[in-house]
């Protein structure tokens, strides 16, 4: 069943490629980009063997069992093509009109990309070693693009599974901080798995890295996850104070601590499928890294610019539902009505474009004369009022069923962090009180075991658990 269907498609593209494009390149880029395959059907033939599967073809186009009586071309089976193994080789893609191999358009656009989509037999620039590497760890690879002119702005690039965050990686982010501080105008955060082959967009991050805070746990309990929590709280407060600019390149999911390291970042620039949110719900925990910090800090500021700041609860009405809802914007475009992203903040439609608009954004700031913001130290939040106007409508879907006793629990403690805590409304608190809250919520709910069960659970299933 599945090679009728394989060898019709391979005779079709076959046959009609030279009235159809100029290269073969065309076809498979046209198919992927416009129906979402992983790879195009003239890219298929060449992987599962070029000489062999023309073969095939033939014979049963021979024996009748094809579409049609049509003959593969040519070129399908004599000369370069076959010689090469297929249409894709490293000196371009097969024209049948001019019987060479096409090499890439060379445009000026395509210089916006640093990295082209890749093609199967072809040879293309491997993004996790690419450009002048300037140190590495196991967790985290901080390099430049070489290139004349390039080279002025600092790129690091995670490298756990799904780009989580962990102490290693806290580490090299704050060593790559340091060496642009010093070196170059500006440091991005760019993931090199947004170009798997195929599938742009990997993630950016799915995260704080639970399996490395694991022994902490397991050896001082709850309790022992606390320096964890509050160097993760130092390293995003070091990504906001850098006096350099650090631009985040997002694209793919960017979850809990991945949606916190892009809320302290100078600027943000997305791919249009990027997928932001607070999630840590999921696994019976509240944003613990400054996310429900940088919401009650946004929230003061638009008030304050409306001159409302005797009526704070309405401007953390949203950012409460989206972190105890766990929501994840379905775009860019909906991440900045969310709140995630600000509006100043860049949206790129082609994500291979993503990191050097990043680059450029960087440099734009600190041409600009960019100067760090200023440490917060006086913020008006909502208060102990506010929280009780949450909790009452937290009451009623507890006691409607909507949600499990220790849902309410969870989405009490994130109400308590974006509010400012027992205070009263309009009280002024600094930045690191606010992060004290988020701390004591996250070390406070990891010993309880309902939340213990959700990561267990999320860690063994990867789904979460309904408690």
């Amino acid at each position: 069943f599945l090679w009728s269907i394989f060898r019709d498609v391979f005779h079709y593209i076959g046959v009609h490629l030279e009235s159809i494009a100029d290269n073969a390149r065309d076809v498979d880029l046209a198919i992927r980009w416009g129906f979402g395959w992983n790879e195009g059907p003239f890219e298929g033939w060449q992987t599962a063997g070029w000489k062999q599967v023309a073969e095939w073809v033939q014979e049963d186009i021979a024996a009748g069992k094809a579409l049609s009586t049509m003959p593969l071309p040519s070129w399908v089976l004599d000369g370069p093509v076959a010689e090469k193994g297929g249409v894709h080789t490293n000196e371009g893609s097969w024209s049948p009109a001019s019987k060479t191999f096409v090499p890439r358009s060379s445009l000026g656009v395509y210089e916006r990309q640093v990295f082209r989509a890749p093609l199967v037999g072809e040879t293309a620039a491997d993004p996790k070693t690419y450009g002048k590497t300037l140190f590495e760890t196991d967790a985290v690879r901080a390099w430049v693009d070489d290139r004349a002119g390039e080279n002025d702005v600092l790129i690091v690039s995670f490298k756990s599974k799904m780009n989580t965050i962990g102490p290693s990686v806290i580490d090299g982010l704050t060593q790559a901080i340091e060496l642009a501080e010093k070196d170059y105008k500006g440091l991005v955060i760019w993931q090199p798995t947004s170009l798997k082959l195929g599938a742009p967009g990997g993630p950016f991050s799915a995260g704080a890295n639970l399996e490395e805070a694991m022994p902490a746990f397991m050896m001082g309990g709850a309790k022992g996850i606390e320096p964890f929590v509050k160097k993760f709280q130092q390293g995003m407060l070091r990504v906001k104070y850098a006096s350099v600019p650090v631009v985040a390149a997002v694209s793919g999911i960017a979850l809990g601590g991945g949606c916190e390291l892009l809320l302290h970042s100078a600027k943000r620039v997305a791919h249009i499928e990027s997928y932001i949110g607070l999630v840590e719900v999921g696994v019976g925990l509240v944003p613990a890294g400054g996310g429900l910090k940088e919401a009650a800090l946004r929230a003061a500021e638009a008030a304050t610019q409306v001159g409302a700041t005797n009526d704070l609860l309405k401007f953390v009405q949203k950012s409460f539902e989206n972190a105890a809802m766990a929501k994840v914007s379905a775009s860019a475009l909906d991440a900045r009505a969310m709140g995630y992203l600000k509006p100043s903040d860049t949206i790129v439609f082609n994500v291979f474009e993503l990191l050097d608009v990043a680059k450029k954004e960087a440099r734009a700031l600190a041409g600009a004369g960019y100067r760090p913001p200023l440490r917060v130290t006086q913020v008006p939040v909502a208060g102990r009022s506010a929280i009780s106007t949450i909790k009452a409508s937290l009451v009623n879907m507890r006691d409607g069923r909507f949600i499990s006793e220790h849902d309410f629990l969870i989405a009490s403690r994130i109400a308590e962090a974006v509010c400012g805590g027992d205070v009263e409304g309009g009280s002024l608190v600094d930045e690191e009180w606010l992060l004290q809250l988020e701390r004591r919520a996250f070390v406070d709910l990891l010993g309880t075991q309902k939340t213990q069960e959700r990561i267990m659970g999320m860690l063994q299933t990867g789904k979460p658990v309904r408690n």
